[in-house]
């Protein structure tokens, strides 16, 4: 056989493996998007059918997310450290186990155990899902690989409250659990197969992973970030003002503290100190957690505007949020794969600028105005992240060594997943404050009768702002890495 003919034969080997590998990680993204938004529509049928407070079935979604986000940088230095492909397929059947469990389940305690080992399980896929694209993609290659990852969460986003509401109201809630466990376990096989593994060279024992796994850091960081969600989660439901809201923001701190003393002074810590003197990485998670702040944010905003001054039922308010998470969709690869060409910042920046005008457009015009002002808005939104999400996903992975990529990638996964949950408590907060009668507008522009919406767009609009500031700190290009 000729060298040219073997060079072909490798080349349409490794197209294939590539086409694999992303169709495991995109559908796997997928599955564990509806599996939240699934949950999130059907939480009053959950209520009903257990007989339980309003207060007690949030813990279905709050475990979920506590855990999740524990899960995200853990999994990340595991694979580091041990086998990205056998931890991937791990984190899968622990999903499918903990969605078995939550099938079968007969009590809303069983019903929340369930939802912990889900999350357990959940939190492996974005964080070595990324990792596996750093792992097995040159960085020309990359951008539209991750805007395939992140067009999975628009969709997710779009189909799951469609789906999830249509199967729960023919089968019943419980199947919604069943179908999640059906994908995990289908995902398995090819995980096995696609996902990259580390060479012989690179292989050692479960013994001495346990030996280099930071636990103290590592623990001290999930715990932190744990915490820190707990926290404004208490802050909305209770007031930031309660000792379960405090304590817990107190507690956060205490964990990050002791991440960075630990992180400085361990012999092998959970992730190099070189990392947080990355300035190219840690302008990509700034970025990373306030657009995520401004996104979820105006996400979490614009249902409860639509209900209560616009009088939309769930299916009408689904129709107004449609256009964006399409967009999002749709999208998402196109600029992942431009961010491959013409460098990530550029359409950061132009992405974030949409967002700003978008948000401030809402509280300006759009707050108490007709619902399709408020959908023109939220379309505008769509496409701003689609055009800041997966080319700052890629330079996030273009400023990690392959080295640290699994940890690094966990980390920005971890910080991207808070700025979305601190998002939603924030302006929904911001809008209790507000609402008092008699209120003005902050926003000098707006004249309708909704100031309290117009302010809460403002403020996630303020988001947008920090993070274009942060965007200054990105590389112009992603075929670099640095050290």
């Amino acid at each position: 056989m000729s060298a040219e003919a073997a060079t072909t034969i490798s080349d349409e080997e490794h197209s294939r493996n590539t086409r694999l590998l992303l169709i495991v990680v995109v559908t796997a993204i997928l599955v564990s998007v509806l599996n939240q938004t699934f949950v999130n529509v059907v939480v009053p049928d959950i209520q009903s059918d257990y007989g339980v407070s309003q207060g007690q079935v949030g813990w279905v979604i709050t475990a979920y997310l506590l855990v999740f986000a524990v899960g995200i940088p853990l999994y990340g230095r595991i694979s580091d450290l041990y086998s990205l492909r056998r931890t991937f397929a791990v984190g899968l059947a622990i999903l499918a186990l903990g969605s078995l469990f939550c099938a079968l389940a007969p009590t809303l305690p069983l019903l929340v155990a369930g939802r912990i080992v889900q999350g357990i399980g959940a939190a492996a896929i974005p964080a070595l899902g990324f990792a596996a694209v750093a792992k097995s993609l040159p960085p020309g290659e990359r951008g539209t690989a991750l805007g395939l990852l992140s067009a999975s969460v628009g969709a997710g986003a779009a189909i799951g409250p469609v789906a999830g509401g249509l199967v729960a109201g023919l089968v019943g809630w419980h199947w919604l659990f069943v179908l999640t466990a059906v994908m995990s376990v289908g995902l398995i096989p090819g995980a096995l197969r696609a996902l990259p593994d580390a060479s012989k060279a690179e292989r050692v024992g479960f013994a001495e992973v346990l030996r280099r796994f930071d636990v103290p850091g590592g623990l001290a960081l999930a715990l932190g970030a744990g915490f820190a969600l707990l926290g404004v989660t208490e802050g909305q439901v209770r007031g930031f003002g309660s000792p379960a809201s405090w304590g817990s923001i107190l507690l956060s701190v205490l964990f990050a503290a002791f991440f960075v003393w630990r992180t400085r002074t361990a012999r092998i810590p959970f992730v190099s100190p070189h990392l947080f003197r990355n300035r190219a990485f840690l302008s990509t998670s700034a970025v990373g957690f306030f657009m995520m702040f401004a996104n979820v944010g105006s996400l979490i905003l614009s249902p409860l505007l639509l209900s209560e001054e616009n009088g939309l039922s769930a299916a009408g308010i689904g129709l107004v949020l449609a256009p964006g998470a399409l967009t999002v969709a749709v999208l998402s690869p196109l600029t992942g794969k431009l961010s491959d060409r013409i460098g990530p910042r550029a359409l950061v920046r132009i992405g974030l600028v949409i967002m700003l005008v978008s948000t401030v457009a809402v509280s300006a015009f759009a707050a108490g105005a007709p619902a399709l002002w408020v959908s023109a808005g939220l379309w505008g939104l769509g496409l701003g992240f689609a055009a800041v999400n997966s080319p700052n996903a890629n330079a996030a992975t273009a400023t990690l060594s392959p080295e640290e990529s699994g940890v690094g990638l966990g980390i920005y996964q971890m910080i991207f997943f808070l700025g979305g949950g601190f998002g939603p408590a924030v302006a929904a907060t911001f809008l209790s404050f507000r609402s008092a009668p008699g209120t003005d507008a902050l926003n000098p522009l707006y004249a309708l009768d909704a100031a309290a919406y117009s302010d809460s767009f403002l403020l996630v609009s303020a988001a947008t702002i920090m993070a274009f500031v942060a965007s200054f700190g990105l590389k112009k290009a992603t075929g670099k890495q640095t050290p």
